[in-house]
């Protein structure tokens, strides 16, 4: 089986779930992820539910969970893992992506 261009660790899928269920959303629902202009390093993630494709959109799936991606973003995201964190050092979601060769401080936005 081949490894998910972009991944979803444990602890992000148990809060994609909760926020899903939250702002009820049925299981039909994946995430788009897409790499915006903007942030104090030139790039950010913007992370929403959806659940129509798009056209030029590539659909990854891990866990169970549908990842709808553009393909301009999808060159920035490959084999990327979207995380979730609770700590004090800052709650929600993070990219860690392998790509990005600048991050800022707040992790929220990225250079290549």
């Amino acid at each position: 089986m081949q490894e998910p261009m972009i991944k979803v660790s444990e602890e992000a899928l148990k809060h994609i779930a909760e926020l899903r269920k939250q702002q009820g959303y049925d299981d039909s629902y994946g995430l788009r992820v897409s790499v915006v202009g903007g942030g104090c390093s030139g790039l950010s993630y913007k992370l929403d539910f959806d659940n129509q494709e798009q056209a030029g959109d590539h659909i990854v799936e891990d866990k169970g969970v549908k990842i709808f991606v553009n393909m301009k973003s999808l060159l920035y995201l490959v084999g990327t893992e979207l995380d979730y964190s609770g700590g004090l050092s800052g709650k929600g979601f993070h990219f860690a992506n392998p790509n990005a060769s600048r991050t800022c401080a707040c992790g929220e936005s990225f250079s290549v």
